[in-house]
């Protein structure tokens, strides 16, 4: 998909597949609009008179038959009352222009959306937006079929701008969403591939090409026999039911100086969770290839900053491993000993993510960041307990809980926060180590993140659960998130947020 901005001061006078304008509340033409029922002979103002459209926010009408061969389409937008556009607004907005574009058929757009700004909404903001929603529709899994599914006829898309200035600004944000659609469309094909392809080995070779040639970019792998070396304990009783070894995925990304502590990623990268010895239910197993989402999440931030370019210093890590049954894998009552020193009760071994994460939260602890973040497609309980919309989050830090909140709020990948409370650690006591893997079926997510909390004493850290947010069911699909709100946290961080 392309994306521009051009100073246009007649749309009357261009050449488009489809041409699209603002109507605003009470059927009032915005003036492209009015530019456009002139060259067209009266088309827009006939449309309107019969009571198509009347402005309403996400309403779309689409003309053809035009007497000017230079448009072949216009396609109008109900943006609400004049002046009044806010974000929840333009997202509805921006939503409806893109599937009417798409379901039009026409290879091109010139937008002429300007008038819709406000006081408190720019014309860039609508612009960052547009292109990241539009990269993330044209997005189709093709990876596994025979016959890949059409790609949008839909290519290019400009923008009409009043002033040279104001180009310039809409070049600069449509680059931004374009980029934050990309990384979070990189997380959606991780998710989506089957775990037969996205492997921990496959994991680390995506790392190294995010390698190549990229001065500010640098990865290591670490395999079993160097986590076990470090104590890794916890991780690699996970991965030894399965064939497939572990790796450990650690990416830099310099983009300041190197005396400027780093934000630290920590993604669960369960490329396939059969639950282990305690076998999940058949039902829907397939879907457990999505159990490496978080770690999904980590490649999609780091390509995006490192096509932004920000100045900021990242690191992702990422704890990938296969969870199978067999003769060799970890048993319920199993007690391993973690990075850290301390000692687990495996009493479920489908408890697995917060053992790789243990681990890998222990190791961020060399890079003396300025925070870390998990994220994990962890418990079953966060689904019962927030369903699909929001991801739980818990934190040990006040100011890091309200910058992430603030980061999903802006980008509409929200997140909710969940107590972190001492009274519930007492749930993963145990006569036969120091900590068990799971604390029994009350607040399950709750008693999850306070099994990390333990590993997590000498940072700034959040945790985020994304079990009900990293996929769909029907159609089955990854999501993609909590990418955006990630990139938006580090944005802000960095000065660079939209």
């Amino acid at each position: 998909m392309e994306f521009s901005a051009r100073m246009i001061t007649d749309p009357g006078q261009t050449k488009t597949g489809c041409a699209v304008a603002p109507i605003f509340s009470g059927k009032k033409l915005s003036p492209p609009a009015a530019q456009l029922d002139a060259s067209s002979g009266g088309l827009v103002s006939s449309a309107l008179a019969n009571g198509e459209l009347i402005g309403k926010a996400g309403q779309t009408l689409l003309l053809t038959g035009q007497r000017d061969a230079g448009i072949r389409r216009i396609l109008l937008v109900g943006c609400g009352p004049a002046g009044k556009l806010n974000e929840k607004v333009a997202r509805k907005i921006i939503d409806a222009l893109i599937k009417a574009l798409q379901a039009s058929r026409a290879r091109n757009a010139f937008l002429f959306m300007e008038p819709i700004q406000g006081d408190k909404f720019s014309y860039g903001r609508f612009s960052c937006l547009l292109a990241s929603a539009a990269t993330l529709a044209a997005y189709r899994y093709r990876e596994t079929l025979s016959k890949p599914t059409a790609l949008p006829r839909l290519q290019k898309i400009l923008l009409a701008t009043s002033s040279a200035g104001a180009s310039r600004a809409c070049n600069s944000k449509l680059l931004q969403g374009q980029q934050i659609g990309n990384g979070i469309n990189r997380a959606r094909q991780l998710g989506n591939l089957p775990g037969n392809i996205c492997t921990p080995s496959y994991l680390a070779e995506q790392a190294r090409k995010l390698d190549k040639g990229e001065d500010q970019f640098s990865t290591r792998i670490l395999d079993e026999k160097q986590m076990r070396k470090l104590g890794m304990g916890a991780l690699l009783s996970v991965s030894a039911g399965s064939t497939e070894p572990a790796r450990l995925i650690v990416m830099h990304y310099k983009g300041a100086a190197a005396a400027q502590a780093p934000y630290v990623l920590v993604g669960k990268g369960i490329t396939f969770d059969s639950g282990g010895i305690s076998l999940k239910p058949g039902a829907k197993m397939d879907e457990m290839k999505f159990d490496m989402c978080g770690a999904a999440s980590v490649f999609g931030v780091m390509q995006a900053v490192l096509a932004m370019q920000l100045p900021i210093n990242i690191v992702g890590i990422v704890a990938a491993a296969e969870n199978l049954p067999s003769g060799s894998a970890s048993k319920p009552g199993d007690v391993v000993t973690s990075m850290s020193g301390q000692t687990i009760e495996v009493l479920n071994t489908d408890a697995e993510g917060r053992l790789v994460l243990c681990d890998a939260l222990s190791y961020a602890e060399r890079f003396k960041p300025a925070a870390v973040i998990d994220i994990a497609t962890l418990t079953g309980a966060c689904v019962v307990a927030l369903g699909a919309h929001a991801s739980a989050l818990y934190s040990n830090n006040d100011r890091l809980a309200d910058q992430l909140g603030r980061a999903g709020e802006t980008c509409h990948d929200r997140v909710w926060r969940m107590p972190l409370w001492e009274e519930y650690q007492k749930q993963l006591n145990t006569p036969f180590a120091d900590m068990a893997n799971i604390g029994g079926p009350a607040a399950g997510s709750i008693t999850a993140a306070c099994f990390l909390a333990r590993f997590t004493k000498k940072y700034r850290w959040a945790h985020l659960d994304i079990a009900g947010t990293a996929w769909r069911h029907a159609p089955k699909a990854a999501t993609g998130r909590p990418t955006g709100m990630l990139l938006q946290y580090l944005m802000d961080r960095a000065g660079a947020g939209s």
